[in-house]
């Protein structure tokens, strides 16, 4: 029943809508008096042709021949009465077909459609609202980072210029508000005062720098991380007032020459919480391809644990009888003096000897390039079009797709090849011709979408990596409301406090794994953190889980046992 609250405010609201609105009242007085005068006329005209009908029947031809009904039971006679006919007839098509539909639908039903948006998308964030995260565009960060917030339970809204475009977001179940972003007014509406944060996740650099300003000036204190493009473009947005910047391109092509060559250590620390880290490692060249977990003695010797391995996509959860194959990446827990001691024992003699090749020469590409480069390994670029920002030594002019450019680009040795460019479709089409022309070549690439992960590793994809996973881990992060990490593309390892749900339970009557799928790798307490706990010890009430998950089972794990209210 609240729509007619909200309709009535509409049709107060809309000027237009108030002007059919009288307009409509106006016809139906029009209407009404031409039956009463048609009904007076027909009685008359019938009486002259010498047929004697009351006032009630000559309402009821009145309404039948206006409607077009014509049951053809009282006719006239005579030229004068026929005419009549006609004029009633013409009369009725015309106001009851065609004038009273138009000003009804101009007038009521666009009032109440209009209601019914507004409480789709309202132009004005309920009062309830409070320490909520203000997203600034549509796009694939802002959806990836409100997946996670409603995993979390944390408020949010995004604030969409239009009808048109908040309607389809709204009926997929998200918490959209209509308001131009450069108008002070919207943030108004949008409770800026009472907000955690504002994203300023568009790609447009002049239109974030809009943003900024507008918050600034409205809520100094209310923290802004916007996106960047460029050098010029984040000196810009720190001038306007962000106290955040992220360079996705960077940091993306950074991580993708990471996992070209991790660097001279085998075992890779990938997070730490405290005096846990989490590591991964590559097992080729050792003596632990082939064997079952269960034949290490990786626990017993270094204290370091195998938690599960990934491969292609998926993250296969530690198993005693699972075997380890030689392009597995095992993901270790444990001190950091374990990891060292680990890669002690198994320490990296590979060196690249071929060419990284790098598909793709835009932002993301040349980050990857400087990065390899930084490690004195060689790569080469091939790019589509000539750019000056690409050393003409290394870059490979042509169509990727071609297999001559590919000859070219020394396709045949290349041990990996990373493809960065930012068009999915290209990127699987890519990656499946790569698989088939070396099965054994490490293939990693960007994804700019999350829903076009599987169809990459189905491709063929060793790993990808995804600037909106990034993009939403990192501002998630800066909340300061959790500590995420990313393995890979739908991996986690984070750390929250103990769910109320698990307070005083033991981990073995928790079940936690078997019920989500997640794996707590340790607990963090005030006396410190421990690794691989006692399953039989309660979970303390002002401690922290460390948990590592795919992102399914992460949100398996939020709904189950959800965290504390931020």
């Amino acid at each position: 029943m609240n729509v007619i609250p909200a309709f009535m405010t509409a049709l107060r609201r809309n000027q237009h809508s108030n002007r059919n609105f009288r307009l409509l009242f106006q016809v139906l007085i029009l209407l009404l008096v031409l039956i009463v005068s048609f009904s007076f006329i027909f009685y008359y005209l019938m009486k002259a042709e010498g047929q004697d009908f009351c006032l009630l029947t000559s309402f009821y031809w009145v309404l039948v021949t206006m409607t077009t009904l014509g049951y053809g039971d009282i006719t006239f006679s005579s030229l004068s009465g026929q005419v009549f006919s006609l004029i009633v007839l013409i009369t009725g098509i015309v106001l009851i077909f065609i004038v009273l539909p138009f000003t009804f639908i101009e007038s009521i039903y666009a009032s109440w459609v209009e209601a019914n948006r507004e409480l789709k998308a309202p132009r004005k964030l309920s009062r309830f609202f409070s320490g909520h995260v203000i997203i600034t565009s549509v796009g694939p960060v802002a959806f990836a980072l409100i997946r996670r917030l409603e995993s979390y339970n944390y408020s949010y809204v995004l604030l969409v210029p239009d009808y048109d475009q908040a309607l389809p977001l709204s009926e997929r179940g998200m918490n959209v508000m209509v308001g131009d972003l450069d108008n002070p007014d919207t943030y108004r509406q949008a409770q800026i005062g009472i907000a955690s944060m504002v994203a300023a996740t568009g790609d447009d650099p002049t239109v974030n720098v809009n943003v900024i300003m507008t918050v600034k000036r409205l809520a100094p204190k209310v923290p802004v991380v916007a996106l960047c493009h460029s050098r010029t473009s984040r000196r810009i947005l720190k001038i306007a007032g962000s106290e955040h910047t992220l360079d996705l391109s960077i940091q993306l092509g950074d991580s993708l020459a990471r996992l070209a060559y991790p660097g001279e250590e085998r075992a890779q620390v990938a997070a730490t919480f405290g005096t846990l880290a989490i590591a991964e490692a590559r097992v080729r060249g050792t003596d632990l391809v082939d064997q079952t977990v269960g034949q290490t003695s990786l626990q017993k010797e270094l204290g370091i644990s195998i938690v599960g391995s990934w491969r292609k996509g998926e993250f296969i959860v530690f198993q005693p009888g699972m075997r380890i194959s030689r392009r597995s990446i095992l993901v270790l827990a444990g001190k950091p003096e374990q990891v060292e001691a680990f890669n002690r024992r198994y320490p990296d003699t590979e060196t690249i000897a071929k060419p990284v090749v790098i598909i793709g020469g835009g932002r993301v590409g040349q980050a990857a390039a400087r990065r390899l480069d930084s490690k004195g390994i060689d790569y080469r670029i091939i790019e589509r079009e000539p750019t000056t920002g690409s050393p003409s030594e290394k870059t490979v002019i042509g169509d990727a797709s071609r297999d001559e450019v590919l000859v070219n680009a020394g396709i045949n040795d290349a041990s990996t090849v990373l493809i960065t460019t930012h068009n999915d479709n290209v990127n699987i089409y890519l990656t499946l011709l790569l698989r088939h022309l070396n099965p054994e070549m490490m293939i990693i690439s960007r994804s700019m979408r999350e829903r076009n992960l599987a169809n990459l590793y189905r491709a063929g994809a060793d790993y990808v990596m995804s600037h909106a996973s990034m993009g939403a881990k990192e501002i998630f992060n800066l909340l300061k409301r959790g500590n995420i990490e990313m393995l890979a593309e739908g991996l986690d390892v984070f750390s929250l406090p103990v769910p109320p749900k698990l307070v005083g339970k033991r981990l073995a009557d928790a079940q936690i794994r078997k019920r989500t799928g997640c794996i707590v790798v340790a607990v963090k307490a005030l006396h410190g953190v421990e690794i691989n706990p006692d399953p039989r010890e309660p979970l303390p009430d002002t401690g922290s889980l460390v948990l590592i998950a795919t992102v399914e089972n992460e949100a398996r794990f939020l709904r189950q046992f959800p965290p504390r209210k931020f």
